[in-house]
């Protein structure tokens, strides 16, 4: 997720931010645009906001070179986050937070929060990028339940800001005096975001087997939001489901003829290359709050390509939890940034479960927010965790291949070929560039960032394959 111009992150943190941190706790305040959301959530989870303070005061203008939040007690949550004002602004700089553990009482070490997300956006000049409530973000970090948090900010130089990502050391000015890079000024409205995911809305504990009389019985209570989502998907699954049961290829074939008929060539309807269809966990099988997203569907004319991302939430959750780790991303990408629903299309935690991201049906080519300048005509998926140093599951990379061989396969395209996207704008091409791209690639082929990490990105070759593999292409 984080872009080339993204600061330096970790090695030189501690000693640099080893700050007093006297100030007195700030009172929880608004959320902007809206009210605080306090007490008992009027729907399943919930998010405080709370403004960054400075830590320093050796900056006369501009925005102080560190802001955070003092150590102070918190309801509990279990995803932290930063937002600004301006979703067009870059935080320049090293994000870092700590947090305790409810239970136990017991503080983590100082984790770094990812700041450089805005690669993960709609696209420039559609409407959801136009909205109002859309705000700058880091990514979300997953923490775990907790109920403290501290919080520090330090900006980094313009130099480090627009060069290689390391802060600029002493310089000489050629009298012989030290000179420093200035600082970038760190964005406005800086605020820590503490997402609770809630527990998973409008899903029994109990729920039985989808077609079984019980299940049927059970439509009754699913809200009208929910329902919503799931019919998208009732050619697949009935409605409701908590999953979409996976195909053996011949099934997928003939699913094939009555799902993509008119994009098929005739060689295609005789001899289809589609990987069989994998189980995908829905919405409602992870427990979307579906009242918290828009509630209209906005597709694009055909899925051309793949962007495989990381989540950039860390490592440290169990499988048991992906579907509370995807319900604080959805919170956060809609209630802190502003976004009209998950920005991702799927879902890949590190056990290679599949999971049905934005709302729309998995089976169409539902307009994602992931590959800021390449949401047309592609899809997102995002696998859970951060993999610039550790090295995604065999079960995550095989999953890739499932999904983007049957995914892809839906409308003919071959995951180890290449094809051609028109760029509606971003730092690596400009808008109406048409792009050659590989069918599978990884977010930094289309947007000058990390994601998906270097240790995933190593492994689209093998996603590739695998793929190709499972579609009968040898």
């Amino acid at each position: 997720m984080h872009g080339f111009l993204a600061s330096s992150i970790g090695v030189t943190c501690a000693a640099a931010l080893a700050l007093p941190l006297t100030l007195p706790a700030a009172p929880a305040a608004a959320r902007p645009g809206g009210l605080p959301e306090t007490g008992a959530p009027a729907v399943p989870g919930g998010t405080q906001s709370l403004p960054l303070v400075p830590l320093t005061t050796d900056r006369p203008l501009g925005s102080p070179a560190v802001q955070g939040l003092p150590r102070r007690d918190v309801r509990r949550f279990s995803m932290i986050g930063l937002i600004w004002d301006d979703p067009a602004a870059e935080l320049h700089g090293d994000v870092q937070v700590r947090v305790r553990a409810a239970g136990t009482g017991t503080w983590s070490g100082w984790q770094d929060v990812e700041t450089h997300n805005a690669d993960h956006a709609a696209d420039p000049g559609t409407e959801e990028r136009a909205s109002a409530r859309v705000r700058g973000g880091t990514a979300p970090l997953w923490v775990g339940d907790s109920d403290g948090v501290e919080v520090r900010v330090r900006a980094t130089s313009e130099a480090a800001a627009h060069g290689d990502g390391t802060e600029a050391g002493p310089r000489e000015d050629g009298t012989g005096a030290d000179v420093r890079a200035p600082r970038a000024p760190l964005p406005p409205g800086l605020r820590v975001e503490l997402v609770d995911p809630g527990a998973a809305a409008d899903t029994p504990a109990d729920t039985p087997a989808q077609g079984t009389p019980a299940a049927s019985s059970r439509l009754g209570t699913l809200s009208p939001e929910t329902t919503a989502a799931s019919e998208p998907n009732a050619g697949l699954a009935p409605l409701g489901a908590t999953e979409i049961p996976e195909l053996d290829r011949t099934a997928t074939e003939r699913e094939l003829l009555t799902l993509a008929v008119a994009e098929l060539t005739e060689e295609q309807r005789a001899k289809p290359k589609i990987g069989p269809r994998p189980r995908i966990v829905t919405r409602r099988g992870w427990g979307a709050n579906e009242k918290l997203r828009e509630k209209t569907f906005i597709y694009t004319k055909k899925v051309k390509a793949a962007f495989v991302h990381h989540s950039a939430t860390g490592n440290g959750y169990r499988c048991s939890q992906a579907p509370s780790v995807i319900r604080g991303i959805y919170r956060y990408h809609v209630k802190s940034l502003g976004w009209r629903d998950i920005g991702y299309n799927f879902v890949v935690d590190k056990c290679g479960k599949i999971y049905e991201g934005r709302a729309g049906g998995v089976a169409k080519p539902v307009m994602g927010a992931h590959t800021l300048g390449f949401n047309s005509n592609s899809m997102g998926i995002a696998v859970l965790g951060t993999f610039d140093s550790a090295r995604p599951t065999t079960a995550t990379v095989k999953a890739l291949g499932r999904l983007t061989a049957w995914k892809l396969g839906l409308h003919g395209a071959d995951p180890s070929g290449k094809t051609y996207l028109k760029s509606g704008g971003g730092n690596l091409y400009r808008k109406g560039k048409n792009v050659r791209l590989n069918v599978i690639s990884g977010h930094r082929d289309g947007f000058a960032t990390q994601c998906p990490g270097r240790r995933l990105y190593a492994k689209l070759g093998s996603v590739r394959g695998y793929a190709a593999y499972y579609q009968g292409r040898g």
